[in-house]
C-alpha cells in the first residue's frame, strides 16, 4: 500500500477540495497548476541559496501564468530554443533575463537570440563556440561538463557535456575565438536523490578553476550548478532548504562565492508538486480468468503527458478520491497502462500499484506532483489524442 499512504501524506499539502470541485467541471485528462504551491517554491530557494541566481527552466511547466508570476519575484529564465526564447519575449522579459542553456543550437537560433539580448550562452563543443563566435560576438560562454548522473532518478549523463579536459580546450578556444570564458556548468541529473553528488562535480570545478587561472590566466566568473533538486514523487525527499544549505556549504568550502555568479537552473522542484493531474479510467480488465493482476487503462499514457514513466524512473503518488476513505476495502495490484494503440504506452508493470477492487470505468482518479515534464512532454497527435490540457487553479 506504498502509493496509497503517499498520497494520504501528500494530501494535506494540496487545496484538494479545490482542486477536485474545479475538475469536476473539465474533461479528462486535464493538468490544474497551482500557482500558490509554485510562488512558495521559489521563494523557498531562494532562501535556502541566498545570493544565487534563479535562472527557471521553463522546459519543466512552460504556461505564460508560471513564467509571469516567478518573473514578478525576480526570476531569470534558462531556455533550450529560439521558440521558448519568442515565447519570453512577448512576455515582456528582455535577454539579459535569459541564458540559452542548450548547447546544441542552429547557427540562425544564436544570431536570433544575440540580436534579441541574450548574452549568456552554454557549450560543449568547439563547433558549438565557433557558431557563437560568429553569430554572438563577444558573448559569454559557460562550459558544461559531463557527470554520471548517479543517484538520479531521471539522469542526464550521456548527450549533454564534454569531459573536463576537453572544457579546459574549449575556454581556451573561447578565448582566442573573442569570445568571454565566463564559467562552468554541471546537471547532477533530474530527481537527484543524493545531494553529495553537487559536492563531487563541484570538486571538478574548483580543479577547472584553478588550472585555467594558473596555466592559461583565465579567471572564470560562473558556476552554474544546474537543475536536480527533486519534486515529492512516490518515494520521499530531503527538503529544499536541506538541498540548499548543503550545496551553499559545498560551494563555500571550495570558493569565495561573494566573487562568483552562481546560477541555478531549477525546473521540477519550483512545478513538480504544484501540478495535479485528472484522469478517467477508461477500462479496467484482465488478460485472462486466472490472472491476479489487473490492467488499468486510464485517459492519459506516456504520449500525453507521463513520458517520464519510461522505465519506472518517475512514480507519482496516485489518489483514487471515491474509494480512499471506505473501511474494509479490499485493493488488489493493477499494471497501469495508457489509451493508445502502442505497446510501449504502459506506465507501470514491473513494480506494481496497488488500486480499489471496486474501482470501475468512468472514475476519476488523481496523479499527484505532475506539474513538471507532462504537458511539455505531451505528443501533439498521436492516434488524434489531443495534447494535454492545462489550466491554473481557480482562487
Amino acid at each position: 500500500m506504498e502509493n496509497k499512504n503517499r498520497a494520504a501524506q501528500l494530501l494535506p499539502q494540496l487545496d484538494f477540495e479545490n482542486i477536485q470541485k474545479f475538475a469536476q467541471t473539465q474533461q479528462t485528462p486535464l493538468l490544474i497548476i497551482d500557482l500558490d504551491r509554485i510562488n512558495a517554491a521559489y521563494d523557498r530557494l531562494v532562501s535556502s541559496m541566498p545570493g544565487t541566481r534563479i535562472f527557471y527552466a521553463i522546459k519543466a511547466c512552460p504556461m505564460d501564468e508560471v513564467i509571469t508570476s516567478i518573473a514578478k519575484r525576480g526570476s531569470n529564465f534558462d531556455v533550450a530554443s529560439r521558440p521558448e526564447i519568442e515565447q519570453l519575449l512577448a512576455l515582456g522579459i528582455t535577454g539579459e533575463k535569459i541564458s540559452y542553456g542548450n548547447p546544441i543550437k542552429k547557427r540562425a537560433d544564436i544570431a536570433f537570440a544575440f540580436t534579441h539580448g541574450v548574452t549568456l550562452y552554454t557549450s560543449d563543443s568547439e563547433e558549438d563556440l565557433i557558431n557563437l563566435a560568429e553569430c554572438a560576438p563577444g558573448a559569454k560562454v559557460n562550459f558544461r561538463i559531463i557527470l554520471d548522473g548517479k543517484g538520479a532518478d531521471w539522469p542526464l549523463s550521456r548527450k549533454f557535456g564534454c569531459h573536463p579536459g576537453m572544457a579546459f580546450r574549449l575556454a581556451v578556444k573561447a578565448k582566442e575565438l573573442g569570445l568571454v570564458p565566463y564559467g562552468i556548468a554541471f546537471h547532477v541529473g533530474s530527481q537527484q536523490r543524493d545531494i553529495g553528488q553537487w559536492d563531487t562535480a563541484l570538486a571538478q570545478v574548483k580543479h577547472l578553476f584553478d588550472a585555467l587561472l594558473h596555466e592559461k590566466d583565465i579567471a572564470l566568473k560562473c558556476i552554474n550548478i544546474g537543475g536536480g533538486f527533486p519534486a515529492e514523487y512516490l518515494k520521499p525527499t530531503q527538503t529544499q532548504e536541506e538541498y540548499g544549505s548543503s550545496v551553499m556549504q559545498y560551494l563555500r568550502e571550495d570558493f569565495k562565492i561573494d566573487d562568483l555568479d552562481i546560477i541555478v537552473e531549477p525546473g521540477r522542484s519550483l512545478a513538480g508538486d504544484a501540478g495535479v493531474l485528472c484522469t478517467e479510467v477508461v477500462r479496467i480488465s484482465k488478460k485472462s480468468n486466472n490472472d491476479p493482476v489487473r490492467w488499468l487503462f486510464l485517459d492519459i499514457g506516456r504520449f500525453g503527458g507521463l513520458a517520464e514513466t519510461e522505465g519506472e524512473a518517475i512514480r507519482y503518488p496516485i489518489y483514487f478520491p471515491d474509494h480512499a476513505h471506505e473501511s474494509g476495502e479490499d485493493w488488489g495490484d493493477v499494471i497501469i497502462a495508457g489509451p493508445t494503440c502502442d505497446s510501449a504506452d504502459i506506465m507501470y508493470q514491473k513494480d506494481l500499484y496497488a488500486a480499489p477492487a471496486s474501482l470501475k470505468e468512468g472514475d476519476r482518479i488523481y496523479l499527484l506532483s505532475t506539474g513538471a515534464y507532462t504537458a511539455s512532454y505531451a505528443a501533439v497527435n498521436f492516434n488524434g489524442f489531443a495534447p494535454l490540457r492545462t489550466a491554473i487553479l481557480p482562487k
